[in-house]
């Protein structure tokens, strides 16, 4: 096993939805998954803290891409205009990333178990934190930020539940702005 092989990360990544798909979360090892991505426990240990963590490794990288669409906003934008750039940044990464049957493997493990759940939460509230603290940072009012981070959170996941559906062939950008727009007729009409 090469000790410094290249694209040692994508390859652990690779082996452990292959492993969790084939063999179920909790029966696949990190030995299992080394051996399969032809690289040491050690190297799977430089690039992940655990064998969960490969399932969230790009958590914080979505959570940057939505901050950064906030704060690229442009200034004096009432808050809408900020979230849909995140929403939009946010929808264009995931599923430019590894693309909807990635999206619908991992969702499929992570529903399978009640830990990755919690964690899968965990991230979704991370997100909400984030976005919240990008609109305080612009100047948003703190109910109105918290609100929104929570109202981001709500529409990225109806939206990415939908993406992932059986059939659907639409954007996740599409189906977040779908949701937006839903989410505005809403709160118009007051039904």
């Amino acid at each position: 096993m090469a000790r410094w092989a290249p694209g040692a990360s994508e390859r652990l990544q690779r082996a452990a939805m292959e492993l969790f798909a084939e063999d179920g979360f909790e029966a696949t090892t990190v030995a299992g998954i080394a051996a399969r991505a032809g690289v040491t426990e050690r190297t799977f240990f430089r690039h992940f803290a655990d064998k969960r963590e490969v399932l969230f490794a790009g958590e914080s990288l979505l959570e940057k891409v939505f901050v950064d669409a906030i704060a690229n906003a442009p200034a004096g934008a009432p808050p809408a205009g900020p979230l849909l750039a995140a929403l939009d940044a946010g929808g264009r990464a995931l599923q430019d990333e590894r693309g909807r049957d990635h999206a619908r493997a991992r969702n499929e493990i992570i529903t399978a178990n009640e830990q990755l759940r919690e964690r899968e939460l965990l991230k979704l509230a991370k997100l909400s934190h984030a976005v919240t603290t990008a609109l305080v940072e612009r100047g948003v009012a703190d109910v109105t930020a918290c609100l929104a981070g929570e109202l981001v959170v709500l529409v990225f996941r109806t939206a990415f539940t939908r993406w992932i559906a059986p059939g659907e062939t639409r954007d996740l950008v599409e189906l977040q702005r779908e949701g937006f727009a839903a989410v505005n007729d809403l709160a118009r009409t007051g039904t």
